[in-house]
């Protein structure tokens, strides 16, 4: 029988496919964390396209919407548009809906690319690839190139397995996601709750040991919150409950972590700051709220709310955990016997 070398070419075509479809599925699902999943996706559908650029927009179905979550190989100017509406009657819309690779190997020649943005950044030819699980939209694989291209079926037929298993892999990380979100935060005012708070002090005060930095406790307690709930019902004394976590949470910076620490108690830990802008911050929060929580409440409620709130800093008031929290405890009720609405401190021994 003669030796068909062609064939044997198409064979071990074929096998090397499989083994790209195989590498890529082994790197897609490796993960379960929503950033490094996408990122693994785009990499992976980059390498299989031969592409410099590219990124990934999970699909938003209420409001209609994509939002750009991974990238690579774009300028910031491209990336400043970070959502944007998917209308009826874009390419877009119909890619999402069908489901099939969209290909263009030249831009300039199509005719049927006037986004600005595209146009600007050079991209010559892109392929876009539709993330669905049955009639699901989970999002887009948009692969850029500032060079015209032709694609090759083959690789834009691992492309199409590859989507089909980035697509699972986004919807499992995304329920992880959501299901870990509701382990470590709170139902009602959407906080970190006094577990996830457990386990973040404990690492924070890990750290500020190792470097030698401080660390500081807020402990705010509402003031007077039964007679609240007992003047206007247990309804309305949740409202003020979610616009104390909603004005902390706007009181605070960035770095800052703030929890609901259980019934009309919350925490902050505030990392790699001392005593005297904690206080300041306190001091910063504790007016807000008895400012805003009128408005806050206006309409629910006759009247606002206040705060009592103790201070207490690493290593100052405490080396551990559990000292540490003892002194916030202690000052917080300190403050709320005398005379409530007021930050209170631990001065320091002469």
């Amino acid at each position: 029988m003669a030796f068909d070398e062609h064939r044997h070419g198409d064979i071990e075509e074929e096998l090397k496919s499989l083994k790209d479809v195989l590498s890529v599925a082994q790197v897609v699902v490796s993960s379960l964390d929503i950033d490094e999943v996408l990122q693994n996706i785009l990499y992976s559908a980059m390498a299989v396209m031969d592409m410099p650029a590219g990124s990934i927009a999970l699909y938003d179905e209420p409001l209609g919407q994509l939002s750009l979550h991974a990238h690579a190989g774009l300028s910031e100017r491209f990336l400043e548009r970070y959502r944007w509406p998917v209308k009826d009657g874009t390419v877009i819309r119909r890619v999402l809906d069908d489901g099939e690779i969209f290909r263009l190997e030249d831009i300039g020649s199509s005719g049927c690319v006037d986004d600005a943005l595209i146009l600007q950044e050079g991209i010559r030819s892109l392929v876009a690839v539709p993330l669905k699980i049955q009639n699901k939209i989970v999002g887009l694989i948009c692969l850029d190139d500032f060079e015209p291209r032709t694609f090759a079926e083959s690789r834009l037929n691992i492309l199409s397995i590859l989507a089909s298993f980035a697509a699972m892999s986004i919807d499992n990380a995304c329920l992880h996601q959501r299901t870990y979100h509701l382990a470590v935060t709170d139902g009602l005012t959407g906080l970190y709750n006094q577990r996830q708070f457990r386990l973040m002090l404990k690492e924070e005060m890990v750290r500020a040991r190792r470097y030698d930095k401080p660390l500081t406790l807020l402990m705010f307690d509402v003031d007077n919150f039964k007679s609240f709930n007992d003047t206007y019902g247990h309804f309305k004394g949740d409202k003020a409950l979610v616009a104390v976590a909603e004005i902390l949470r706007e009181s605070m910076r960035e770095c800052d972590m703030v929890f609901r620490y259980g019934g009309e108690e919350f925490i902050a830990i505030l990392p790699e700051t001392g005593l005297d802008f904690a206080l300041k911050a306190a001091e910063r929060a504790r007016k807000s709220i008895e400012t805003l929580s009128v408005d806050y409440l206006r309409g629910i409620a006759g009247r606002g709310v206040t705060v009592s709130v103790g201070v207490a800093a690493y290593p100052e008031d405490g080396i551990d955990r559990d000292s540490l929290l003892h002194v916030a405890d202690a000052l917080l009720y300190k403050a709320k016997r005398e005379g409530k609405n007021r930050v209170y401190h631990q001065e320091p021994e002469n």
